[in-house]
């Protein structure tokens, strides 16, 4: 069994997301279930209470601004995991400040891999299986017409293990808790 984390994502419920939770339910139905999302702070055990760990995220957006960013090419991080995503190509700079910002605290974390901005498509089972299946995700991804910017405007705080996750608190980045 897996032990309870936390993370912190921003749900993309733009034309983008919902591309990708259509793609993913096509590739792998098993994960079909899974919200699109820009992972802010990866699952992670905390370090205080979760009262801390909200009070982090509400203080923070309170007071910053939303903004844009935009989706670049279809990549994965094999052989480090068998997942394929979408590259945050414009303003990643924008996600990593936020990832900074958020890693303190109670959310303060020593994460395994360097934070990479990203909207993940599937986290396959293997390797082999990524190999198969990217370059169907490519060809998906290059025939889609939509717009490719995704408008961070809400962050979720999160709790869960695996493939299960249930939303804490959702907030406002311009300024707030939303309530649920």
């Amino acid at each position: 069994m897996e032990s309870l984390q936390y993370a912190l994502v921003a749900y993309v419920r733009s034309p983008v997301g919902i591309f990708v939770e259509e793609l993913r339910r096509k590739i792998y139905p098993e994960h079909g279930h899974l919200a699109a999302h820009v992972t802010v702070l990866p699952p992670r055990p905390i370090s205080g209470s979760e009262e801390e760990a909200l009070a982090t995220v509400s203080s923070f957006a309170s007071s910053h601004p939303a903004f844009e960013i935009g989706m670049g090419e279809v990549e994965s991080f094999v052989p480090s995991t068998p997942t394929i995503f979408i590259r945050v190509a414009r303003a990643a700079y924008r996600m990593r400040e936020l990832h900074d910002a958020m890693n303190v605290g109670a959310l303060q974390y020593e994460e395994p891999w360097p934070y990479m901005p990203h909207l993940t498509i599937a986290k396959l089972d293997c390797t082999p299986d990524v190999e198969q299946v990217i370059e169907r995700v490519r060809q998906n991804w290059r025939q889609y017409t939509g717009s490719r910017q995704v408008l961070i405007d809400n962050l979720t705080f999160v709790r869960g293990s695996g493939h299960t996750w249930f939303d804490i608190a959702r907030f406002s980045l311009e300024g707030g808790k939303v309530p649920q």
